[in-house]
């Protein structure tokens, strides 16, 4: 991998970018991250969490989380999130930061490594394109497309351009052919649902004859189209979307998402409205915030990709009770996912998408401001006047209110809903408290289960780390624990010495010499990969530089092997989110750290591993010694070496034993 990086992009242009790249304001595209002293927190990406455990570090140009274990720097984050190789991520911050990034011509071979994947984000790329020139450059793109965004739907010139918006020809295969012509292959073109094949393998556009809404993900790169027919023919779907693809989740995208992200931070919080055209009237009126489902029901994942940026959702509905109801189920959803909750009611016969080119960007969040209810006070107010004076219809209204408030995960705010909805629904608050502990017991008991399992791992993996401080290492670990080990050493304390007894006196000794040296005697190197070659690249900085001098951490963070990078990041970043007890401090309990106990530490990790070694060769030769057609000669050979490794091993015991008391 490292080896292909390099070949690819020159390392000086690797350098610079990850000079100028600020890890902040990159994975801030991506989360809200929330300052917590000199570092950034946040809910981590790529796993679901309600408690923050993805932490930023400014200063070492690096993110761990210590929930799910993920760490890197600026460019592994984006390979991750993104699912780039090590040169797309690269060129991805090369681009952001205005660094040009010089190939070499690919090979034929490293041509056909190129992913699916990628050629279907190319040919996406390509059509988004295409279909914006169709828009501005052919007479029926103006006449048909650039008519009805202007005239019928307000749209100015810059909120076309800025969401990319296009039109499709009439002509049933104009778009296919063009992209054949452009050298794009025919089965991208299926997959990623922009041509339909006919029973001949002849190819047909999907959007033909509608205008074109490209669908961008969280990044900016075009995942998707939704296309909407002008005509009135009731045969034809008004809407028709991209299918589900390699690259294409309905249900992991929010239509609008990568141009609001940022005003959704300075406002913290969302505005969901319906559909594409609410999405850019609303933009255009001055409300950025704002995003809508891509024409799908609200999934779970649409929850989670927006709860990066904010805990408040404000849902816009317009005058359909029946839409009202069916869209209540969304509002469950979000309260599961423990965020807030607010609906606004538009006036009768008006959308999000009318309302906003009827009123100025004032009116329009003043009105917002004034008439957003709380879910509760919403929803209550909404079935009570459909239960009228039915005591029965009452009854099953306080029922639906119960379910929803006992989907709320935080205790605190199940309470304070509770007695908001005792006053409202003029119900006994003992009652309702007893009512949605036993829907929470019925219908949350497995994931309240699953809680519970995970604080208790969460505990266990603290207690493991507390007990890594005082670095007492045990001699079941395995040799590539035993690797990770005298890595971890080398990286945080290569260049510093300890005083090691020996007799009556107290020799200084360096952390990286003791290592290098005791694994050069016995001609080891490690069998991990990853960490053989952080081992070498410390070796070759630490020869150059000499005894005492520091290799800088960012030769690891930084490296050109991304899984050298996320190693060294999770091993540099190891115990870092524990500290020692505050009440040992006001008790004046003094912790040993880590540096103070390189002289116990040091020594016995390094004993440790060349006991295992030992152990693993005298098993192997073991082993040998079973071979039949073994011949005598080949026998003698063994059992001297086992002889060898059996003196190594009473001599390791005895230093083990020393070590220890």
């Amino acid at each position: 991998m490292i080896n292909f990086a390099v070949k690819m992009i020159d390392r000086e242009t690797i350098d610079r970018i990850y000079a100028a790249a600020n890890i902040v304001e990159v994975i801030g595209d991506y989360v809200t991250l929330r300052k917590k002293g000199v570092n950034y927190q946040a809910c981590c990406p790529f796993h679901n969490e309600k408690t923050p455990s993805f932490v930023v570090s400014p200063t070492k140009g690096v993110y761990k989380c210590f929930g799910c274990g993920k760490g890197g720097n600026a460019v592994t984050f984006l390979m991750e999130h993104e699912q780039l190789t090590y040169p797309e991520a690269v060129k991805l911050l090369g681009k952001r930061y205005g660094i040009e990034v010089r190939e070499t011509e690919l090979t034929p071979e490293e041509e056909a490594r190129k992913d699916n994947r990628e050629s279907m984000f190319a040919l996406n790329g390509w059509a988004a394109e295409y279909f914006t020139d169709v828009l501005h450059k052919t007479p029926e793109g103006e006449s048909v497309g650039l008519s009805y965004f202007r005239q019928n739907r307000g749209m100015s010139d810059a909120t076309i351009k800025q969401f990319g918006l296009g039109f499709c020809p009439a002509k049933g295969d104009t778009m296919s052919r063009t992209a054949l012509d452009a050298g794009y292959k025919k089965e991208f073109l299926v997959a990623t649902g922009l041509s339909l094949q006919r029973e001949d393998g002849s190819l047909y556009d999907r959007f033909r004859d509608r205008v074109i809404f490209p669908i961008h993900n969280i990044s900016g790169r075009v995942v998707g189209f939704g296309g909407r027919t002008l005509r009135t023919d009731k045969s034809v779907a008004k809407y028709q979307n991209s299918p589900e693809s390699e690259i294409y989740s309905k249900k992991n995208e929010l239509y609008g998402l990568y141009f609001a992200k940022k005003a959704i931070q300075k406002e913290d919080f969302a505005i969901m409205v319906e559909g594409y055209t609410d999405v850019i009237s609303m933009y255009q009126a001055g409300v950025e915030n704002v995003v809508a489902s891509s024409g799908t029901s609200l999934t779970t994942e649409q929850i989670r990709l927006l709860n990066r940026f904010t805990k408040n959702i404000t849902i816009i509905y317009d005058g359909d009770s029946a839409g009202i109801h069916a869209s209540l189920r969304g509002v469950d959803m979000i309260l599961q996912e423990g965020m807030n909750v607010r609906i606004v009611l538009l006036p009768e016969g008006e959308d999000p998408d009318s309302f906003a080119r009827a009123h100025t960007t004032t009116e329009l969040q003043d009105y917002i401001r004034s008439h957003e209810e709380d879910f509760l006070a919403f929803k209550a107010k909404l079935l009570l006047d459909e239960a009228k004076n039915d005591p029965i219809r009452k009854a099953s209204l306080i029922g639906d209110m119960v379910q929803s408030i006992a989907l709320i995960p935080d205790p605190i705010q199940r309470a304070v809903y509770i007695k908001e909805a005792s006053r409202t629904m003029e119900v006994d608050e003992s009652v309702l408290v007893s009512e949605v502990g036993r829907k929470r017991m019925s219908s949350t008991g497995d994931r309240e289960a699953e809680a519970f399992v995970r604080r208790q791992a969460q505990r266990q993996r603290t207690e493991e780390q507390v007990e890594a401080l005082t670095h007492v290492q045990r001699g079941g670990s395995s040799v590539e624990a035993l690797e990770r080990e005298l890595t971890r050493y080398l990286l945080k304390y290569g260049h510093l010495s300890f005083d090691f007894k020996e007799g009556k006196n107290m020799v200084p000794y360096n952390v990286a010499e003791v290592i290098f040296g005791e694994l050069e005697t016995d001609g080891l190197t490690f069998q991990n990969p990853v960490l053989n070659e952080i081992l070498e690249t410390y070796r070759c900085y630490w020869t150059e530089g000499g005894v005492g001098v520091e290799v800088e951490a960012h030769r690891f963070i930084n490296h050109a092997d991304p899984s050298v990078c996320n190693a060294s990041v999770d091993i540099l970043t190891s115990g870092d989110n524990y500290i020692p007890s505050a009440l040992w401090r006001k008790k004046d309990v003094h912790v040993e750290s880590e540096g103070e106990l390189l002289a116990l530490g040091v020594p016995k990790a390094v004993t440790l591993y060349k006991s295992k070694v030992i152990e693993r060769l005298s098993h192997q030769l073991h082993e040998q010694l079973q071979h039949p057609d073994l011949s005598d000669e080949k026998m003698q050979e063994i059992m001297q070496r086992l002889s060898q490794l059996n003196r190594g091993k009473v001599s390791i015991a005895r230093k083990l034993h020393r070590l220890i008391l």
